[in-house]
């Protein structure tokens, strides 16, 4: 099959790869029809070189075909269209009980310390081959698989896999109390459905920030009051219309991926340059984050505020402003989406109808032997790049 591979920093290509086979009596073969582009790839593109070996396959936002099950799958049939949530999760465990998916205790990484196995995102997780391809092979068929209906185009269902479910519980985590204020930091795919699903939910008013033109215009047409991180002095701004608090919750839907950070960006660089083990142990070590963004929702938030964090992070001790957290009084709630637990919320909106706009929500729809100019495209935000779909 044909699929999409980390070579080195910046440097992925689509090859020729073994087809996934029938491992365990539960797993699923799927044929993938539309797969997803994320900014947590840009991080395996730029930053995490030292967790990957050279052929590992991306991606982790596929949808397709059932073509193939275990002996034991009983819940999903050959012919069944699929979405595969991007956390491998087994539905069974303590941790899937609790609705805390993305902790599965039947996939953790122990090795690494680390949380539940994701497809194609490293060795710190699971090193499991990604969705960025023809086919993948899905496992805990009865429990991982979300079946959607017929009928409607993949747009519609693709983005239950991760953009869904991690935007839904970013704006949940955020805890907008009635009659409350949002402010989202950073309008890639994720911020940008973050103020969907706020406006959906009923919160204003939604403030979205970036630097990005194209990104705010696309936001100020939802109805999103947008501010330009590079024009405006946006702490002042943002408090102009909040009564001069700040908003009730800010969601960091950026991440590492943050500008700003000097030094930061050349510790990540630094990183890559060094020996695949030196850099990893510097990695889990030490910080090598760019907290421009996380340290502005810190400084926008109201007093008894929460900041809910969306963007991946990888630093392991990047420097944190206790005193004001601690003094603002601030609730802090992150981590990756449980995205199982979210399908009762997300189903019925995708599938009734379309008030987050998932129809039109992608920027670009291109063929997988096209992904290694959309990876360079996306990194450098250019032709208006918000969501990249792939049709293997």
């Amino acid at each position: 099959m044909r699929a999409l591979t980390w070579h080195g920093t910046a440097d992925v290509r689509v090859d020729t790869v073994e087809d996934p086979v029938i491992e365990q009596p539960a797993d699923v073969i799927v044929k993938v029809t539309t797969t997803g582009l994320c900014g947590s790839d840009l991080h395996l593109y730029q930053v995490f070189g030292p967790f990957l070996d050279e052929g590992d396959i991306l991606g982790h936002e596929p949808m397709g075909i059932v073509q193939e099950t275990g002996p034991e799958v009983t819940a999903v049939v050959p012919g069944d269209r699929v979405v595969v949530p991007f956390n491998i999760s087994c539905g069974t465990c303590f941790m899937c009980a609790q609705g805390l998916h993305s902790q599965c205790e039947t996939t953790q990484v122990h090795e690494h310390g680390m949380g539940a196995s994701l497809f194609g995102y490293t060795k710190l997780y699971g090193q499991v081959p990604g969705g960025q391809a023809e086919y993948l092979r899905v496992p805990f068929g009865d429990h991982l698989p979300v079946k959607v209906p017929d009928g409607p185009p993949d747009d519609r269902f693709v983005y239950l896999s991760d953009v869904l479910p991690t935007a839904w519980q970013a704006v949940r985590y955020a805890a907008v109390p009635p009659g409350g204020s949002l402010a989202v930091l950073g309008l890639g795919p994720i911020g940008d459905m973050c103020t969907r699903v706020a406006a959906h939910l009923g919160v204003d008013p939604v403030i979205g920030i970036d630097l990005v033109p194209e990104r705010l215009d696309r936001a100020r047409r939802n109805g999103v009051r947008v501010f330009d991180l590079d024009r405006d002095d946006v702490v002042d701004a943002v408090r102009d219309v909040t009564d001069g608090r700040g908003p009730d919750a800010v969601i960091d839907a950026v991440g590492l991926e943050a500008h700003g950070a000097p030094m930061a960006a050349g510790a990540q660089k630094v990183t890559g340059l060094l020996p695949g083990p030196l850099a990893a142990r510097l990695m889990k070590r030490f910080g090598v984050d760019r907290l421009s963004a996380l340290h502005l929702a810190i400084e926008l938030v109201r007093r008894g505020g929460t900041v809910s964090v969306s963007g991946v992070y990888g630093g392991m001790a990047d420097p944190m402003p206790m005193l004001t957290l601690f003094d603002k009084q601030i609730q802090l709630r992150m981590g990756q989406a449980n995205v199982r637990r979210w399908m009762p919320d997300l189903l019925p909106l995708v599938t009734d109808g379309d008030p987050l706009g998932v129809e039109d929500f992608a920027t670009h729809r291109l063929p997988l032997d096209e992904a290694p100019e959309a990876y360079a495209m996306f990194q450098k935000k250019q032709d208006g790049a918000v969501k990249v779909l792939f049709t293997p």
